[in-house]
């Protein structure tokens, strides 16, 4: 007897996409010039950071692989004064649970309150944590899905061979 193939209804599909799009994962455009502004109120433009390498970094207070590479990103922006870090929180609850994490872990880089429209804004994300770094220039060097630490961005950061490949254009 041949097992039943399952096809998934319209419904689901629909589902699916709309969930797409909503994490902003169907958009391609990455943000030329974005505008940050921290949960203290203070702007970060990626025009203003020319001369420094930034790495943005996306996050949620749920995510297990998000809070394993804190301490990394921490280090980073604390041994490196031409490194500028920010994180932006997506897919939470709600201000308290961001704010509280940040608090807990002892964040020393601006936390930026994003959401679904932030995230768009870089060309969506496909999973959590995902990292863009950006050049001194200010140009996208690429992106990263998945926990960083402190020697793959500083390695990246010194162009050494096969650490190209953690940032895909």
């Amino acid at each position: 007897m041949k097992p039943l193939k399952t096809v998934p209804s319209i419904r689901a599909w629909v589902c699916l996409l709309a969930c797409l799009i909503s994490l902003g994962m169907v958009q391609s455009a990455v943000a030329d010039d974005w505008n940050l502004k921290d949960k203290n109120g203070v702007r970060y433009r990626l025009s203003e950071q020319k001369g420094k390498w930034v790495l943005v970094n996306f996050w949620a207070p749920w995510c297990p692989e998000c809070i394993q590479e804190f301490p990394e990103l921490i280090a980073l922006q604390q041994q490196h004064q031409d490194v500028q870090v920010l994180g932006v929180a997506v897919m939470y609850k709600n201000r308290k649970d961001v704010l509280d994490m940040a608090a807990h872990q002892a964040l020393s880089y601006p936390i930026v309150l994003g959401n679904e429209d932030t995230a768009a804004d870089f060309g969506g994300l496909l999973g959590l944590p995902t990292s863009f770094l950006y050049a001194p220039s200010g140009k996208l060097v690429g992106r990263h899905q998945g926990p960083l630490t402190r020697i793959e961005v500083e390695q990246a950061i010194a162009q050494q061979p096969g650490a190209a490949a953690l940032f895909a254009p």
